[in-house]
């Protein structure tokens, strides 16, 4: 059995069933092959927790750096896009991204390594969005990311709880919103 597999197959599972009930036994159930033999690779759900935050954030990290090389985007269009890609997956009952803000409240503590995790992808967020936004010359991009990042972290916030596609709706509006004015600003038609 490939590690991919395991990952991805716990990573659906972590996404259906939350961080909190989400085990070694029902990722082996689900795989069909014993508990037994995660053993040597995971030797608890925290380890596999790790490496499967980990290998989902390489996954995002990958999507981003496409993302960004993609000409045919404008720079506003690929910082909705991952509105577009979340609601494909919310459609098919998977919440990408949230398990980084489950893992944050989860794992409370600052020095613990599923938090630094969590909040190192919070920060790759934040700067995939400030440079986007300095692409486009964007008034006070740093104030901006951090407004449309707040945007996306309510967005998965809300979806671990409600799980309601029109909540990704909303959030797309939102950032539509967010960058609107700081294209006005931007122009002056704010001041």
């Amino acid at each position: 059995m490939q590690r991919e597999q395991v990952l991805n197959t716990a990573l659906a599972l972590l996404e259906k069933q939350g961080l909190a009930t989400t085990t070694l036994e029902m990722l082996a159930e689900k795989l069909g092959v014993p508990y037994s033999d995660f053993k040597p690779f995971w030797p608890d759900r925290e380890a596999l927790l790790y490496d499967c935050l980990r290998y989902h954030g390489q996954q995002i990290d990958t999507w981003r750096r496409q993302l960004q090389l993609d000409e045919t985007l404008s720079p506003q269009q690929k910082l909705l896009a991952r509105y577009d890609v979340l609601a494909e997956h919310v459609q098919n009952e998977r919440y990408p991204g949230c398990l980084f803000i489950a893992a944050c409240s989860f794992f409370p503590e600052s020095d613990h390594p599923i938090h630094q995790l969590a909040e190192q992808q919070k920060l790759t967020s934040l700067d995939f969005t400030r440079d986007l936004l300095r692409e486009m010359d964007a008034d006070d991009a740093d104030s901006v990311a951090q407004q449309m990042e707040l945007v996306q972290e309510g967005c998965l916030s809300k979806l671990l709880i409600k799980r309601q596609l029109q909540d990704v709706a909303v959030a797309k509006r939102l950032a539509e919103d967010i960058l609107q004015i700081a294209q006005c600003r931007q122009f002056g038609a704010l001041s």
